[in-house]
Formats: structure tokens, C-alpha cells, sequence
């Protein structure tokens, strides 16, 4: 199993970022690893949202079915599946004096084999998740700012 978590701060406030960050298909902006992160369904972003999301990890492309799990006030998670792994994001945001603190929790369950992967993981979601907190600050900075 991978867990990964960075805490940061970003010039947003809380409302803005938990609204921007419930929306999955928004990845695309903020999380390196995403090609791709596709609406499956349509209606409300709320509990039991779904979204197709292709990352490329490794030069490799892998898919994932992720669902809105929890949406709260002061965050959100998300849950990921396909057959070799189990990804839930967790995102809590709280309200800091410059706009929000921000704390990003990842993690990945690897199934059967893939399990053997586990070490080298680790190392590549360490790396990865430094250029998440970059992308993810601009990306909800910039949001707030063409919301005016």
C-alpha cells in the first residue's frame, strides 16, 4: 500500500476550492498524472458522482473508474478502481487567514501481483505528489480568479 499526504496553502477561499476539487473532471488541471478525466453520467456533483480517469504513470497509461465518496463543507473523496488498484484521494480544506489550507491525502492499495510493485511506487507518488501541491494551488488560484 502507497500513502502519500502534503499540506500547503493556497489564495482561494474554502467554498471556492471544496466546489472546484468536488468536480474529479477538474484533475486534469490539477493532478500531473491525469490524461484524461471524463464525466460517466450526468446531474449534480454530489455523492456517488462518477468520472473515467486515464493517468500516465511510468510512461504507462492506466484507467480508473472514480466515484465522489464523500462530499463535505470542508472537503472531499474520491475512490478509484480497476483491476489492479484501489485509489482513494482524500482532499480536506480549511480556512486559513491568506484563503485556504489544503491537505491532500493519496492512497493506493495494489491487488495480487501488482502488490510486488508497492516499493518503487511509493517512490514515484512521493515524486509525483510535490508537483500535485504546484499544479493544484495554480489550478484553484487561477479558477478564483476567472470567477472574478
Amino acid at each position: 500500500m502507497v500513502n502519500v499526504s502534503r499540506t500547503f496553502s493556497a489564495a482561494v477561499p474554502r467554498d471556492v476550492a471544496v466546489a472546484y476539487l468536488a468536480d474529479f473532471g477538474n484533475a486534469e488541471e490539477w493532478d500531473p498524472g491525469t490524461v484524461s478525466c471524463t464525466r460517466i453520467g450526468d446531474g449534480p456533483v454530489e455523492r456517488g458522482a462518477r468520472w473515467r480517469n486515464v493517468s500516465r504513470i511510468l510512461g504507462r497509461e492506466t484507467e480508473l473508474d472514480y466515484e465522489l465518496v464523500e462530499k463535505r463543507q470542508d472537503g472531499v473523496t474520491f475512490q478509484g478502481r480497476n483491476n489492479t488498484a484501489t485509489s482513494t484521494d482524500r482532499i480536506d480544506v480549511h480556512s486559513a487567514a491568506e484563503g485556504s489550507q489544503i491537505v491532500y491525502r493519496a492512497t493506493i492499495r495494489f491487488h495480487g501481483v501488482a502488490r510486488l510493485a508497492d516499493p518503487l511506487m511509493r517512490l514515484v507518488f512521493e515524486r509525483l505528489a510535490g508537483k500535485t501541491v504546484d499544479q493544484m494551488t495554480h489550478a484553484l488560484e487561477r479558477h478564483a480568479e476567472q470567477r472574478g
